[in-house]
Parts: C-alpha cells; sequence; structure tokens
C-alpha cells in the first residue's frame, strides 16, 4: 500500500486516487456486544494500528466486509434483513440495535476507537446475500436477496448512520454484479449476484430501468424526483469535487451527452473551474440514475435542491458586487464575466 501510494504521488496523483484494502470481520476477536469489539491480538498492534496509521496519514477510508447473511440464525433473520424484530440490547451502552449491520459496523468502529482511530472513515467494501442456498440454510431465496440488499441501500444511505457513528452514509459496495456458476463451494458462494452469467437479472432489486433516458419527464406524466436537483454543498473542498467529476464521467460513458458540455470546447466549459464543472456533473450524474436521493450524497458533498440551479440568477442590485451562481454578464461597461459562485467586481449584478 506504501509502495503504490509512493506511486501514484510521483505521477501527482495520490490526491484524487485513495489506497486501502478490505478486511473481513475475522479480524475481530469480540463482535458481541458491539462497544466491545475489538481486534485480534497481535494483529491489532502489529499489522492494523500501522495500517490504520497510514490511512489516516492518506486520508483513505478503512474497509471491511460485512456479511450478516453468514451471522443471523432463524431466530435473528428478521433482524439481519431489516425487518421489524424485538433487537439487541448492548449492556455495555444500553443501546438497542435492530438490525445486525449497524451491530457489526459498531463492532469494527470500537475496535478502531480503543486503537485511537474512531475518526477514519469506514466504506463497505462487500455485502451481500445469496439467491439461493443449500436447503439447511437459513434465509437463502430471491425474495430475501431482494429485500435485504433493498434495505441496505436505503439504510446507509439514510444519513441515520449507527448507534455510534450517527449521521454518517457509507459507501456500500454489493457484492455482486453476477453469479459465480463455476465458483468451488457451497451453492449460495455462486449465487450472490444481481444478475446470472446470461445477463438476466436473478431478481429486482428495484435499479432495473427500461432506458438510459432518465432525466426527462415520461409523456404520461412527471417522473419520481421531478423538479429537483443535485447540487454542491456550500464549503465542499475542491479535491472532493474533482473526485466526483472524475467519477461522473467515468459512469456516465455512453449515457446521453456525458461530460461532453463540460470538456473544453463544450457549451458547459466556461467558467472554466473546478466548482462549477462539479454543477453539471453531479446534477447531470443524478438527474441520468432516476433522481434517487442517494445519488446526490457523493460522499455527503452533494445536496438536493427544488431551486432550477439555471435559473439562480439573482436579481439582486449591489453598488459594488453581483451575486450569482451561474455564468452571466454584468453591467459594468466593460461586458465583464463574473465567475461561478462568487463576487464579481460589477456595479450593478442581475
Amino acid at each position: 500500500m506504501q509502495t503504490l501510494h509512493a506511486a501514484l504521488a510521483g505521477a501527482s496523483l495520490d490526491r484524487r486516487i485513495q489506497i486501502s484494502t478490505p478486511h473481513s470481520l475475522g479480524i475481530l476477536s469480540a463482535s458481541t456486544p458491539p462497544s466491545a469489539g475489538k481486534f485480534h491480538g497481535g494483529y491489532d498492534v502489529h499489522i492494523l494500528k500501522p495500517l490504520l496509521g497510514f490511512l489516516r496519514s492518506t486520508n483513505s477510508p478503512f474497509m471491511i466486509n460485512p456479511y450478516p447473511f453468514f451471522g443471523c440464525s432463524e431466530e435473528t433473520l428478521d433482524y439481519a434483513l431489516f425487518r421489524p424484530n424485538l433487537g439487541f440490547l448492548d449492556p455495555n451502552t444500553r443501546i438497542r440495535y435492530t438490525n445486525m449491520l449497524d451491530a457489526q459496523l459498531d463492532a469494527v468502529f470500537s475496535a478502531m476507537k480503543s486503537l485511537g482511530f474512531g475518526d477514519l472513515e469506514i466504506v463497505i467494501a462487500e455485502t451481500g446475500w445469496p439467491s439461493k442456498g443449500e436447503p439447511s440454510q437459513i434465509g437463502a431465496g430471491q425474495e430475501n436477496a431482494a429485500q435485504y440488499n433493498r434495505n441496505l441501500m436505503r439504510h446507509v444511505n439514510s444519513g441515520d448512520g449507527t448507534p455510534l457513528m450517527p449521521n454518517r452514509t457509507f459507501e456500500t459496495y454489493i457484492f455482486s454484479l453476477f453469479n459465480e456458476d463455476l465458483k468451488p463451494g457451497p451453492t449460495c458462494e455462486r449465487n450472490f449476484g444481481l444478475f446470472g452469467p446470461d445477463l438476466t437479472p436473478a431478481y429486482d432489486v428495484g435499479i432495473l430501468r427500461p432506458t438510459v433516458s432518465t432525466a426527462e419527464p415520461d409523456g404520461g406524466g412527471e417522473r419520481k424526483g421531478a423538479g429537483k436537483w443535485c447540487v454542491a454543498k456550500e464549503g465542499a473542498d475542491v479535491d472532493s469535487l474533482q473526485r466526483n467529476i472524475d467519477y461522473v464521467c467515468g459512469a456516465l460513458v455512453g449515457l446521453g451527452p456525458g461530460c461532453g458540455p463540460i470538456q473544453e470546447g463544450g457549451e458547459c466549459f466556461f467558467p472554466d473551474t473546478v466548482r462549477a464543472h462539479a454543477a453539471y456533473a453531479m446534477n447531470a450524474f443524478y438527474q441520468a440514475m432516476g433522481r434517487n436521493d442517494y445519488d446526490c450524497d457523493f460522499r455527503r458533498t452533494g445536496a438536493i435542491t427544488a431551486v432550477d440551479p439555471s435559473l439562480l440568477l439573482l436579481k439582486l442590485r449591489f453598488d459594488s458586487f453581483c451575486v450569482y451562481a451561474f455564468i452571466f454578464t454584468c453591467d459594468d461597461d466593460g461586458g465583464r464575466w463574473c465567475n461561478f459562485a462568487g463576487y464579481g467586481n460589477c456595479k450593478y449584478g442581475h
């Protein structure tokens, strides 16, 4: 990891590309109750503490692979699937957990905090649920797999966080895109995919859509989230916004105009600033993905607004400054262009 980071730094890419590595929950010697979570002795001081120090120094996340499926029983199936249940009471904190994922995440958090790294961001590098399994396996099946992944997406993007990490969203990767039909081992290991090897859906988790043209209303009426836009939060740092642009421009390849309008020569290239380009890219992604609230999170740098950003040409007049959100000219006899999201030396601003 240090060698990879050094190579990125040598190419001036270290602030745009992070290095981390995923871990199973096998790194924990204790996970119940969540407040007592700790890493295995020996590994904690000699391996994980230096690794966590590296992650902190490079502003990178700690990646874990929690799987409630492998930790549940017939009695705790509802608890694992985010369904109504009696929950689990942590006797140390007196906190009642209503789902297993939160308990697993907080156990990892407690272990990190015990080493002095409670400030690090956690990324869920893998989690999922099999759509098939052995007859003896509790919970394996299409209905439960769809329910787990739907509830997972809703939960990690809610902003609720966990009892020990409140008000957080978690970058999360669902395992996996495809069933692995040639993988050895139990049946469930071959059936974690959202799609089969022939590209047909294994089940509908709620992300399938017939076309990529989701930014415009249907002829029969308004689409979900019509009249909503995604913008960058005030105070979002430039590095984060640049990462948003890089991610979106890769994700939108083949979807409409993509990022062409903010490339040099494009109609939205000016003003040529990261913040201006991020405003276009983040909203383009949000619209193209169907206007789901979680598609405007961008690691807590995005916010949804009901005000069309392209209409934010504020009609406020000041003696020496103009306030603006998008590019427009100023009546100062020089035809000067104002920059994006700031103040310009305009006698009259519109």
